[in-house]
C-alpha cells in the first residue's frame, strides 16, 4: 500500500512537471511564431529602405556628375566681357552723337548740311584782287546781316589770286543783286572795277532740284551696295555689319563737316560717293578674310586682314593729303578734306566696329559647330 502511494505521488509530480514545462514551452513557441510574423512584416520595410538608399545613391551620383561638369565649364560661361566687346561702345556712342548733331542742325537751320550756292541757289562772285577773306567776310556780314555769306581764297600756282564770295541772293530779284554788288564795292579794302570781278548765279529752284536728285542718287547707290553685300555673304549679321560701317562713315563724317562749318558743293557730294566706295573696300576685305578663310583662328584672320586693309587706307591717306596741300582749286580742296575726314573715321568703324561684330559672330558660330 505504501509502495503504491509512493508511485502515485511520483506520477503526480511528473505530470505536474510536464504541465509546468508545457506551460513554459507554449509561450516560447508563441513568441517564436510572433517573431516570425514580425520578421515577415519587417522584411518589406527593409526592402523599401534599401530601395530608398539606392535612389539616394543614384541621386547623389547624378548630382556629383553635374557638379563635375559645372566645375569643368564655369569659366567659359561666366567669363567677363572681352576688351573688343567694350571697345564696340566707342563707335556706337560716336554714331549716336553724330545723329544727334545732324538732327539738331536740321531742326535749327531747316537743313541737315550747310549748302553753298551750287546746291541751294544764289550767287558766286569771283574777285581777281588779293584781299584778306576774313576781313572782307566780316565787313560784308555787317553790311548784310540777313544774308549767308562765305568768302574763300582763290589760289593759283600756290599763291593767292583773289577771293570767291558765295551769297544766297535770289537772282530773280534784281534789286538784291545790285544792292549786294554796290555793298561789295563799298566795303572792299581795295578799289574794284567791273573788270575785277564776275558774277555767276543759280536759281533756288534749280539748286534745290539738283540737291534732291543728288540725295536720291546717294540713297540708290547705298541700297545697291547693300544688295550686292547681301548677295555675296548670304548671311544677315556680316552683311548688316558691312552696311552699318559704311553708314557710320557717312553720318559721322557729315556731322564733323557740319561742326567745321564747311559748305557742301557739288564736289562735296562727289566726295561722299567716293567715301562709300573706300569704306566698302576695307569692310569687304575684312569680312571675306574672317568668314571665307578656314585657316587659323578668328583673331589671326582679323590680324591678316588688318595688315592689308591698313596698308590700303594709309596709302590712300597719303595720296589724298598730297592732293590737299598741292591743289589750289576750292572744289578739289573740299573733296580731299571730306575724304581725309572720312578715311580717318573709317579706321575706327572698320577695325573696331565691324571687326568686333564679325569676331563675336564668328566665335559664336564656330562654338556651336556651324560650318
Amino acid at each position: 500500500m505504501k509502495h503504491q502511494e509512493k508511485l502515485e505521488n511520483i506520477e503526480n509530480v511528473d505530470s505536474s512537471k510536464t504541465e509546468e514545462e508545457e506551460r513554459k514551452e507554449t509561450p516560447k513557441k508563441e513568441n517564436v511564431a510572433e517573431n516570425e510574423e514580425l520578421f515577415e512584416k519587417k522584411e518589406p520595410k527593409v526592402e523599401i529602405i534599401k530601395e530608398k538608399k539606392k535612389k539616394k545613391k543614384f541621386f547623389f551620383k547624378k548630382r556629383e556628375e553635374k557638379e563635375k561638369v559645372k566645375r569643368e565649364k564655369p569659366i567659359k560661361e561666366k567669363k567677363p566681357k572681352k576688351l573688343y566687346q567694350w571697345l564696340l561702345l566707342i563707335p556706337f556712342i560716336i554714331l549716336i552723337l553724330a545723329i544727334v548733331q545732324i538732327c539738331v542742325q536740321s531742326a535749327t537751320t531747316g537743313d541737315f548740311i550747310y549748302r553753298d550756292a551750287s546746291l541751294k541757289g544764289g550767287s558766286t562772285i569771283t574777285v581777281y584782287k588779293v584781299i584778306e577773306p576774313g576781313q572782307l567776310q566780316e565787313s560784308l556780314q555787317a553790311k548784310f546781316p540777313d544774308k549767308s555769306i562765305v568768302v574763300k581764297k582763290l589760289n593759283k600756282a600756290g599763291k593767292q589770286a583773289g577771293v570767291i564770295i558765295d551769297v544766297d541772293i535770289d537772282i530773280n530779284k534784281r534789286e538784291d543783286r545790285d544792292s549786294f554788288e554796290a555793298g561789295l564795292l563799298e566795303v572792299s579794302p581795295v578799289e574794284l572795277t567791273q573788270d575785277d570781278y564776275d558774277i555767276r548765279s543759280m536759281g533756288s529752284t534749280l539748286g534745290e532740284g539738283f540737291f534732291k536728285e543728288v540725295v536720291i542718287a546717294m540713297v540708290i547707290a547705298f541700297v545697291l551696295m547693300g544688295v550686292v553685300v547681301f548677295g555675296y555673304f548670304r548671311n544677315f549679321v556680316p552683311s548688316i555689319a558691312v552696311i552699318l560701317a559704311a553708314f557710320s562713315d557717312i553720318v559721322i563724317t557729315l556731322a564733323i563737316v557740319n561742326i567745321l562749318g564747311i559748305r557742301i558743293s557739288i564736289a562735296g557730294i562727289a566726295a561722299f560717293l567716293m567715301l562709300i566706295g573706300y569704306s566698302i573696300d576695307t569692310d569687304i576685305l575684312l569680312s571675306t578674310r574672317v568668314l571665307k578663310t578656314k585657316e587659323s583662328n578668328v583673331k589671326s584672320r582679323i590680324k591678316s586682314a588688318m595688315k592689308t586693309g591698313l596698308t590700303m587706307t594709309f596709302t590712300t591717306l597719303a595720296a589724298v593729303s598730297i592732293a590737299f596741300f598741292v591743289s589750289t582749286a576750292p572744289p578739289i580742296k573740299q573733296i580731299m578734306t571730306i575724304l581725309l575726314i572720312g578715311l580717318i573715321v573709317d579706321l575706327m568703324n572698320t577695325w573696331i566696329q565691324n571687326a568686333g561684330i564679325l569676331r563675336w559672330f564668328a566665335e559664336r558660330k564656330f562654338k556651336h559647330g556651324q560650318s
